[in-house]
């Protein structure tokens, strides 16, 4: 599958996988890891993308500016739905 041609301004869904001993509230996919003292989970992030390199790596930004260098080709970046920027758009960052 190719990956999305993404473009400054474009929104994007990144699922961050995390870990520790208290999952919070919009953890997905919650599973404790082999020895059991920690879950494993993700959670989605909300992302704008800000620059595209000439190679095709993306820089996207969280809401409070946080700055990010993504692979087109990571499984785990897809573009935003248009329901999610509907009923989501609080969590995505403002344009500039």
């Amino acid at each position: 599958m190719m990956p999305p041609r993404l473009k400054p301004g474009d929104l994007v869904v990144y699922h961050k996988s995390k870990h520790s001993t208290r999952p919070g509230p919009r953890a997905r996919g919650v599973r404790p890891t082999c020895r059991g003292d920690d879950y494993a989970y993700y959670v989605d992030k909300y992302w704008m993308v800000v620059a595209v390199d000439r190679e095709g790596g993306i820089v996207a930004e969280t809401r409070r500016g946080k700055r990010h260098r993504l692979r087109p080709t990571d499984p785990a970046l897809r573009r935003a739905r248009w329901w999610e920027w509907l009923f989501k758009r609080q969590r995505f960052p403002k344009p500039r």
